[in-house]
């Protein structure tokens, strides 16, 4: 067996939640041992200066401009996760070989070849006086590819525990995602549509509150059929895979006069059925659909998916944490880059080969 690797994980991805932080040992390839994670929540000042940071990265032409407060949220940025994994490490001690950072995406647009995570991994290195995996999606959107989702090669090794084929992995993160494996061990993934990216604008925007706490808002409204079709109706979900989205690709989602629990409950139709949407799109149906990401956490849209889809069960079901995953899969892939393996394939991202990518920064 290769020698492995240990490996930790830093995930704050499209999401404001906060940082995710997950220990691996693996040899990038075949083997992954799972150890401890966490989660350190943003406060809502963090939230504050990230919601700041998307509004000004709008207008972005070029990977490394910082202009207006992106280049105070980055510092700041970097700061918290130098805390988180001091904090981590304190909690949990280790020898760590090399950190996977993946930053705060801010702007994601592959079809003008851009895509920016906010994030220091220089700074962050130095600081922790370790090395540090970081700008992971650069070089796939840079050579044409969409840049997401890039957690399927982490997917793939898992699924070598799950008897089911072919299965589903969804990420409902602030955009939802798939991976889907085959039963000969072959990958497609692409982003289905919003995640809780619009349904936490919509709640923080009738309740003051960045989310739908337990999905009680949306479980006391009825979805509006007329928009959910409307929506469902867009060029995007007519696009053949693979295809990604910004975090902020559907903000101009008209609801209507509905109230706050409507527009929730009309939120979470979407999304589930977008998601469910993904079968159209693979060539065998799946056995099993395994789900993971912030989302699984919200009751109604657990509800909402198992009408749709009754052979799904969250992770947890099959020994995974799908709250760490994504923080364990930039671990797993600091390590492939590392090994020069590949990260991202045609069918997961649509590069022309399979592609590595990451940039090194040595403390």
């Amino acid at each position: 067996m290769s020698k492995l690797t240990t490996a930790l994980g830093l995930m704050s991805g499209t999401s404001l939640d906060g940082i995710d932080v997950a220990l691996i040992r693996t040899d990038g390839e075949n083997t992954v041992e799972r150890g401890p994670s966490q989660t350190y929540p943003y406060s809502e000042a963090q939230r504050h200066v990230l919601r700041a940071a998307l509004k000004d990265a709008k207008g972005l032409a070029r990977r490394d401009e910082r202009p207006f407060g992106l280049a105070r949220a980055e510092a700041s940025l970097t700061d918290w996760h130098v805390q988180a994994v001091q904090d981590f490490l304190k909690a949990n001690p280790a020898t760590v070989d090399v950190i996977g950072f993946h930053g705060q995406t801010v702007i994601h647009r592959p079809e003008i070849r851009l895509t920016v995570q906010l994030g220091d991994g220089s700074a962050l290195a130095k600081r922790l006086a370790l090395p540090v995996v970081y700008d992971v999606r650069a070089n796939d959107v840079a050579t044409g590819g969409q840049g997401a989702p890039f957690v399927p090669v982490y997917h793939r090794a898992l699924a070598a525990s799950v008897p089911e084929r072919p299965l589903v992995f969804v990420n409902i993160g602030g955009v939802s995602n798939v991976t889907w494996i085959g039963s000969q061990g072959h990958m497609i993934a692409f982003d289905t549509g919003p995640g809780n990216a619009p349904l936490d604008d919509w709640a923080l925007k009738h309740t003051g509150v960045a989310r739908d706490e337990d999905g009680k808002l949306a479980a006391t409204g009825t979805p509006k059929e007329t928009i959910i079709d409307q929506f469902l109706n867009q060029a995007f979900f007519k696009l053949p895979p693979p295809k990604s989205l910004d975090r902020d690709s559907f903000a101009a989602l008209d609801l209507g006069a509905l109230n706050a629990a409507d527009g929730a409950a009309t939120l979470v139709e979407i999304i589930a059925r977008a998601i469910a949407g993904a079968a159209s799109w693979v060539p065998e149906a799946p056995k099993a659909w395994i789900i993971c990401g912030g989302g699984r956490h919200n009751p109604t849209i657990m509800k909402a998916l198992r009408k749709i889809l009754p052979n799904m069960k969250p992770a947890e079901a099959y020994g995974f944490n799908g709250d760490s995953m994504e923080a364990e899969a930039w671990a797993y892939m600091a390590v492939r880059s590392m090994k020069k393996l590949p990260l991202s394939f045609p069918m997961t991202t649509k590069v022309t080969q399979p592609m590595t990518g990451g940039v090194l920064a040595l403390p």
